[in-house]
């Protein structure tokens, strides 16, 4: 499903080039439940960034379900990113004024889909995560478990191939992160591939495969052997 080749990424500070991915080639396949872990400057969100076409590589190929996506527009991107990716963040990014299920009809809208349907399959979604009970709460009226839940909710509400999820248990206590992570395993299990950037290896467990990136490579197996080592 996603295939990276030799991808690069550069920022310009100044006059100078910044390299933070430096030649990563990775393929991840359908249905795989995968954790991205890396130091703070290691690159794992700049690359999180690029297998959810919300940036660009400076250099290399990435084909997400069989499309070159490396060189689209930003309107090109847009499409990919609705149609087959669905996000997860770690602050929910809910909007305040819109009810739980007026925000989980947002990617509908931008999709065109009709006011019926949009409705009706925002409250599927709604009550897959469990939050039958809470489609007409605000966002200030939810726990940080809920928000993160009505997140989830508005990520699937599309049916995407792929789900990316930045920190989805950042800002959450011990037992709610669990019950997040058991909703990841849940849509893994339907045939989603989930994709979690975390640098918390308890919820890098739940993934069948982590990939450890550092200074802008992916670390072999091997030298993550040799890190814990040390």
């Amino acid at each position: 499903m996603i295939q990276l080749d030799a991808i690069t990424k550069s920022f310009l500070l100044g006059k100078e080039s910044i390299h933070v991915l430096n030649g990563i080639s990775l393929q991840i396949e359908q249905g795989e439940f995968v954790a991205i872990m890396g130091p703070s400057g290691s690159g794992k969100s700049t690359l999180m960034n690029i297998i959810g076409c919300l940036d660009k590589p400076t250099e290399g190929e990435y084909y997400l379900g069989g499309e070159n996506v490396s060189h689209y527009n930003d309107k090109e991107l847009a499409r990919v990113r609705n149609q087959s990716i669905g996000f997860v963040f770690q602050q929910f990014h809910l909007l305040p004024r819109l009810t739980a299920l007026k925000n989980v009809e947002l990617p509908m809208i931008y999709a065109g889909i009709s006011k019926k349907e949009r409705q009706a399959r925002a409250e599927e979604a709604l009550m897959k995560v469990g939050l039958s009970d809470r489609m007409d709460h605000l966002p200030n009226a939810l726990s940080g478990g809920q928000k993160q839940r009505v997140a989830i909710a508005r990520s699937i509400v599309n049916k995407p191939k792929l789900i990316l999820a930045d920190e989805p248990t950042g800002a959450l206590d011990s037992k709610t992160s669990m019950d997040i992570m058991e909703q990841f395993r849940e849509l893994n299990g339907e045939g989603v591939t989930v994709i979690v950037v975390t640098h918390e290896s308890e919820v890098a467990e739940y993934a069948n495969r982590t990939i450890m990136v550092r200074d802008g490579v992916i670390q072999s197996p091997a030298a993550m052997d040799r890190g814990r080592l040390t």
